[in-house]
């Protein structure tokens, strides 16, 4: 999606569905790109794992959660059995570099909200605390923890800002 479709969303949450066989360090550059993104402000299944089914697509983790870190990006603790991603080491070291975590269940239907137990006990194994956790705070403290979009100053005021327009040439290339 383009920046003024962005601009328009609530909540902007990256992840990754096609290309997952590039080499670790384009897959890299390419997750990069999506955390420097001004609207980015979570990662979600960021090592595209499943479970029994697909091994995780090459990257290098430490780069990517430094990436969060400096940017405010949140990363996302997939509780779905299918995912389980991050995994606890990767949780571990997000957790030590102080990026903060959301666990979803990455539920399709409201069958799958029960998954959050299996992503709470992996927090729990990659050391995570409740005040790591950003959906463990209310609505208003959970917006605020995010990562300020461009124009969230004056849309707080009341005024609406438009998104940057940038000719085709320039816009980011989608994740």
């Amino acid at each position: 999606m383009n920046d003024e479709v962005l601009a328009q969303l609530d909540i902007v949450l990256v992840s990754i569905h096609s290309y997952m066989t590039l080499e670790r360090a384009e897959m890299t550059e390419r997750i990069l790109a999506a955390i420097e993104n001004p609207y980015t402000q979570i990662v979600g299944h960021p090592t595209g794992r499943l479970v029994l089914r697909r091994d995780a697509y090459a990257y290098d983790m430490e780069r990517i959660l430094d990436a969060a870190r400096k940017h405010g990006v949140v990363m996302e603790c997939n509780a779905s059995p299918e995912r389980l991603d991050l995994k606890d080491t990767h949780l571990r070291m997000a957790k030590e570099r102080g990026v903060k975590v959301v666990i979803s269940t990455d539920a399709h239907t409201t069958r799958g909200l029960s998954d959050m137990q299996y992503g709470v006990q992996m927090a729990r194994r990659g050391w995570i605390e409740r005040k790591d956790v950003i959906n463990t705070l209310s609505v208003e403290k959970l917006l605020a923890g995010l990562r300020a979009r461009p124009g969230a100053a004056l849309q707080s005021k009341g005024r609406v800002a438009s998104a940057p327009q940038q000719p085709a040439s320039k816009q980011r290339r989608p994740i």
